[in-house]
């Protein structure tokens, strides 16, 4: 190698200094993390990583569009596609309504009853529905929400957060300037392509889980009693939890869309003897009354796991 230096000096010789400036310039004006003529940071060039390549397969074969987030919280390492996209969060944001109530109402306002009534009551509320003579405690709806994804409870968290604002503004004040809450339950799930009302990105979901289950944002009490209600929601089986090795634990909230076959996962997922995983996984489809299918998580969640394990 030596030899082959020196040769390669000698053959050049003074030509090698003049070609370096303009090399070196070339390099800097490529450099895919250089800032455009508009002054906006360019997209990151990730097809010819592994994992952008299987990523890419997964949206042919699903015929959908897919956004992922996930970071190695020990090492740093990231798996980022389309990253910073718009997708609607769907009934994903039900984790992050319970973190910012438990954020809020802790440790003296949990176990305070909220009642509500029968009209108060929309689709999908299989907890809420047995307890209109009674009301339920903060606690127990957030435990609803997340667990169950029960859309009344989600609703009645908006309510102790001062409405979807409310949760915006609790967003923003950790760091999420991308999400965007407009409306309550059912109506946010009724997203269509273009429109940035009740939509987020996988960065930010991510960052936003994490900070509310690994950060400091809660106390320490608060940080397990969100980290229990994840690790045991009933709605996730066949997501991130399926797509993961056996043995890893997760807890997740999935969310599914009314048109365009919207479908998310966003979850904290601990390897064995391994720091912790966060992952958000977003996805739609093309056609406004097209299903979605699980698969296209689990088998995303899967490339997350075979590049970060």
């Amino acid at each position: 190698m030596q030899q082959y230096t020196r040769a390669r000096r000698t053959a050049l010789g003074a030509l090698a200094t003049l070609a370096l400036l303009p090399l070196v310039a070339c390099g800097q004006g490529a450099s895919s993390n250089s800032p455009s003529a508009s002054g906006a940071p360019t997209k990151p060039r990730t097809a010819a990583k592994p994992f952008a390549r299987d990523l890419e397969e997964l949206e042919r074969t699903f015929d959908a569009r897919l956004g992922v987030y996930a970071v190695d919280t020990g090492s740093g390492r990231e798996v980022a596609y389309n990253e910073g996209e718009r997708f609607a969060y769907a009934s994903s944001f039900k984790a992050l309504a319970a973190g910012a109530v438990l954020r809020k109402h802790s440790p003296d306002g949990m176990d305070r009853v909220i009642m509500y009534a029968e009209d108060d009551l929309i689709d999908h509320s299989p907890v809420t529905e047995k307890h209109v003579e009674t009301g339920m405690s903060l606690r127990e709806l957030c435990d609803a929400a997340v667990r169950f994804s029960d859309n009344t409870a989600a609703n009645l968290l908006f309510d102790a957060l001062g409405g979807p604002k409310g949760l915006d503004a609790a967003l923003e004040e950790i760091g999420d300037d991308d999400t965007r809450m407009e409306r309550r339950e059912p109506g946010l799930n009724r997203w269509t392509p273009g429109v940035a009302q009740d939509t987020s990105t996988p960065r930010a979901m991510a960052e936003d889980l994490r900070a509310y289950v690994l950060g400091d944002v809660l106390d320490k009490s608060e940080r397990h009693q969100l980290t229990k209600w994840l690790r045991t929601n009933i709605t996730g089986a066949d997501l991130i939890k399926a797509g993961v090795p056996k043995g890893w634990a997760v807890g997740d909230k999935t969310g599914a869309g009314s048109y365009y076959g919207a479908r998310n996962d966003i979850a904290v997922v601990w390897p064995p003897d391994a720091a912790p995983i966060v992952m958000a996984i977003m996805s739609n489809r093309h056609e406004k009354d097209a299903d979605f299918d699980n698969r296209l998580i689990a088998e995303a969640a899967s490339v997350i796991a075979a590049t970060l394990s």
